[in-house]
């Protein structure tokens, strides 16, 4: 029998057996996430045209769109246990997913290259003091195979480890901040009433910087939720998500926030926006031992969840044909991220953030556009992975969706400063006429044709989706609401 190229166990839905993350739990996973060194400088390119409080203020209110968007998609991996990838296969057909799809793949392995890269530096640097040995990649190699072979042992692993970095990362970080203020006033800088004369940044500008610092995960996370508990049969969106928008709006704008603060402080105290290193070239002994802890639990924690899985994903779902599995798509999330040159990526930041964070502010927008407006939450899964289903569309593209990515990620790349609040409104609206007016009257959509019938929802109804990968044939399975109860 002819193998089914859109299916591999990895990449089929999850059931609800196999939702494991509490909220509790993704609340660690999101602390561990939301503390990137990188923030560091973004906190830092902004200080100088403005207060800490209103530093602060573009921080928050960024993070909470971003947190409220972010849980919109979540609900994709909550609803139907899906993963980015394999939703995507609705809004771009079965083939034309794979463009924006391993994309986003390559996004995250260069994030991944960059975490990596970080931390690498940072153990070099207490191991050239103490040893005098001076060579950072040989500790890029070390940290990054620890790193691979943690995130292939799977979304378990990942909560667990999550318990114990999200309050070690925390506490240190309260006490950088401490230490980065007592050097801003030694230096005689107030750091309550310091008022910034620049005029090279904006409040607005570095809100949507910081926008597009998060676009990427705003798109993949179901990868993540869909391993979250939720209660079945509860119709309500928020009780349903709980354990998705709680986590989001509580651990995302606080700890993301408190990061770049810390940046802005730094560069305040120091001219080094990377307290980090300020920290350790003024630390010895335990002391610079438990900086270098903050750093290593910082990109290792964030690395795992937001950037390995994410990109394996990714690339398992362009592989099925060849049956490639999750952790090879690990291993080649960390080959492809160190080809790309993290190290030079970093020098450029900020154009780096606004090209990526673009593209993908867009495909946030069709993808709320498709999910909510056309389809209301509905899904033809067992269609998602045929290969002569509904969403082969014109020989497996959906032109609705490539056309509004690449109109809708274009203009926000011209407008680069402001992609975010570009990139996702009009990567909707675009979406929205293209398919209302055109792609669906080619195309009918058995959710959209049924009248949204119950048929095509998931945890809602208490179903679970069942896709077999052992053969081309799909079978539906549903859980009854008595079997439940029993």
């Amino acid at each position: 029998m002819k193998k089914n190229t859109l299916i591999s166990k990895d990449i089929i839905p999850i059931t609800s057996k196999e939702r494991v993350i509490s909220g509790f739990g993704f609340f660690n996973i999101w602390v561990g996430m939301a503390v990137i060194i990188a923030t560091f400088q973004i906190g830092a390119n902004g200080i100088d045209s403005m207060s800490v409080w209103d530093l602060a203020g573009a921080i928050f209110v960024a993070n909470v769109i971003i947190a409220l968007v972010t849980s919109l998609t979540a609900d994709i991996g909550v609803e139907h246990g899906l993963s980015f990838s394999a939703y995507l296969r609705a809004p771009f057909g079965i083939a034309g997913v794979h463009i924006p799809s391993i994309s986003k793949g390559i996004v995250a392995s260069i994030w991944f290259g960059i975490q990596t890269y970080l931390g690498a530096t940072a153990i070099n640097y207490i191991v050239n003091d103490l040893t005098g040995f001076d060579y950072w990649f040989v500790w890029y190699v070390v940290f990054a195979t620890v790193q691979i072979v943690q995130a292939s042992l799977g979304i378990k692993a990942v909560d667990r480890f999550a318990v114990i970095a999200a309050p070690s990362i925390l506490l240190i970080s309260v006490w950088i901040f401490f230490q980065i203020s007592g050097m801003a006033a030694d230096n005689g800088t107030n750091i309550l009433t310091y008022e910034g004369t620049s005029t090279n940044t904006t409040w607005l500008l570095v809100m949507a910087t910081n926008m597009g610092f998060w676009s990427a995960l705003a798109v993949d996370i179901p990868n993540i939720t869909r391993y979250l508990k939720a209660p079945k049969n509860e119709r309500n969106w928020f009780k349903r998500n709980k354990n998705n928008i709680i986590p989001h709006l509580t651990a995302l704008p606080t700890v993301q926030t408190f990061m770049g603060v810390i940046g802005g402080v730094s560069f305040l105290a120091t001219g080094n926006w990377n307290p980090i290193e300020v920290v350790q070239q003024i630390s010895t002994g335990w002391v610079m031992v438990i900086v270098l802890l903050m750093v290593v639990l910082a990109q290792w924690s964030t690395n795992s969840a937001a950037n390995l899985i994410p990109a394996s994903l990714t690339f398992v779902n362009a592989g099925a044909k060849i049956n490639l599995s999750y952790s090879m798509g690990i291993v080649l999330a960390g080959i492809v991220g160190t080809l790309f040159q993290p190290w030079a990526i970093l020098d450029q930041l900020n154009v780096y953030l606004g090209y990526y964070g673009a593209i993908l502010s867009a495909l946030a927008g069709i993808m709320i556009c498709d999910y909510y407006i056309i389809r209301k939450r509905r899904l033809n899964v067992r269609d998602l992975y045929k290969e002569n289903g509904q969403y082969t569309f014109n020989k497996g593209i959906n032109w609705a969706g490539m056309i509004s990515w690449i109109f809708a990620g274009g203009l926000a790349i011209y407008f680069l400063e402001y992609m975010y609040l570009v990139g996702f409104p009009l990567g909707m609206v675009t979406y929205y006429f293209l398919t209302k007016y055109w792609y669906l009257k080619k195309y009918p959509q058995m959710e959209i044709e049924s009248n949204f019938s119950d048929e095509y929802l998931g945890t809602t109804v208490g179903r679970d989706w069942h896709i077999t990968t052992d053969e081309e044939s799909i079978v539906q399975e549903e859980t009854a609401v008595t079997t439940e109860a029993k």
